[in-house]
């Protein structure tokens, strides 16, 4: 562990200022922390902590980092210590505004809260990662030890230029020491180059259209009560994956069966929802509400040639072919905006159905002879270099 003792030992700080994170290399992967403790008023360093842990998510080290800087802030025999991170998960669940629900985060919470209860006031600030450039770059340095590499000066965050998709300073440094980036499956088998942005696709919750079996298109129903438990169900399967936290995007389709599904899932990470008019269901146009016996016998030719033709629409509707191309564009303006990070995308059938199309390179027929559960999660990723992987399909075990 690196440890930079206090600047003046025979002096007692009365304020202090804690700036800290975690990162890790492939979430989870080789990990690390870093942790600086200032003067309030002169900015001084004072102390200073860094410690490669092994394999572990960006969020166990983040809260490590915390644990670090308190205790390091203690030794100086701070009285009040001011905390700021760039990690809302952190910051939010230490000042009591959200749940520690994660296994993985209780204890170190529980750690956190004991020595903060030490001194007389501790308080905590989010603040964004170019304000934390001390604290990661102690992190990274702490990252580059563990992994036998020679630190170097103003390093930028491996981590957020990861989630970004770009080549950071330490994965350079990693190159320049002979050490390969460890594939990720299944990129060791297939050849995909670079991190893939992974989509945990997820169909909404019961409607009462979708209970009638009725073509739901634009129409906006909300859940039923059982829609409800579903959301909440594959709410609770989420928040247990790898890469799910407070900072994981949800993006979701603007109708309300899919936004209230979003909720729930938001509500137990923390995160935010925000919705891409991309992900809509196809619209069905004058068959919006009507079961398939109704329309086919309401439009008997236009019907058939609906199920014959993807490029046909249904009568003032959109063809699937369309809707295809609309997720398409939505899927490329994700990967621009979230390149290399996990996001979970709630939307409906058909789009769901269209991206998994694409990571499967295959044609449209897949419409038709795939099924997709209410509330269930498939799981598609997207590499750089044009390589997919579709890794989970219509998994309802949640609901069992």
């Amino acid at each position: 562990m690196r440890r930079r003792p206090g600047a003046h030992p025979g002096v007692r700080p009365v304020r202090v200022l804690v700036e800290a994170d975690g990162g890790s290399r492939g979430n989870p992967g080789p990990a690390g922390y870093g942790a600086a403790v200032f003067d309030a008023d002169t900015r001084e360093v004072l102390a200073e902590r860094a410690e490669g842990i092994g394999v572990a998510t960006n969020n166990v080290a983040e809260y490590q980092g915390l644990i670090a800087g308190l205790r390091a802030a203690a030794e100086l025999g701070a009285d009040t210590v001011e905390v700021r991170m760039d990690s809302k998960l952190v910051v939010e669940q230490m000042s009591g505004r959200w749940k520690v629900k994660h296994p993985s985060m209780q204890p170190l919470a529980l750690e956190a809260g004991k020595i903060a209860r030490t001194f007389a006031r501790v308080s905590y600030e989010w603040i964004p990662r170019e304000r934390n450039k001390h604290a990661d770059r102690l992190a990274n340095e702490a990252m580059d030890a563990q992994a036998g590499i020679e630190p170097k000066p103003d390093r930028s965050s491996n981590r957020s230029n990861a989630r970004a998709g770009i080549e950071s300073k330490s994965d350079r440094s990693d190159a320049q020491a002979g050490i390969e980036p460890k594939p990720t499956s299944p990129a060791g088998w297939s050849g995909a180059q670079g991190a893939p942005t992974r989509l945990l696709l997820l169909r909404h919750g019961q409607t009462a259209m979708s209970a009638e079996r009725r073509y739901s298109g634009r129409g906006d129903v909300p859940l039923t009560g059982l829609g409800q438990t579903q959301a909440e169900a594959a709410a609770r399967r989420l928040a247990k994956l790898d890469g799910v936290d407070a900072d994981t995007p949800i993006v979701a389709s603007p109708l309300g069966r899919t936004t209230q599904t979003a909720a729930a899932l938001a509500t137990v990470t923390g995160g935010e929802v925000i919705t891409h008019t991309g992900l809509l269901e196809t619209d069905f146009g004058d068959w919006e509400g009507l079961t398939f016996a109704e329309a086919a016998a309401r439009d008997p030719r236009e019907h058939r040639d609906w199920l014959a033709d993807t490029s046909v629409p249904p009568p003032g509707g959109e063809s699937f072919d369309a809707v295809h191309r609309r997720v398409r564009k939505a899927r490329d303006e994700l990967i621009a905006r979230y390149g290399g990070r996990t996001l979970v995308v709630v939307s409906h059938v058909t789009p769901i159905k269209s991206l998994l199309r694409m990571g499967l390179d295959v044609g449209p027929s897949i419409l038709f002879r795939l099924h997709l559960d209410l509330a269930s999660l498939s799981i598609v990723e997207f590499y750089p270099d044009g390589n997919a992987s579709v890794r989970l399909v219509n998994d309802i075990s949640h609901l069992s």
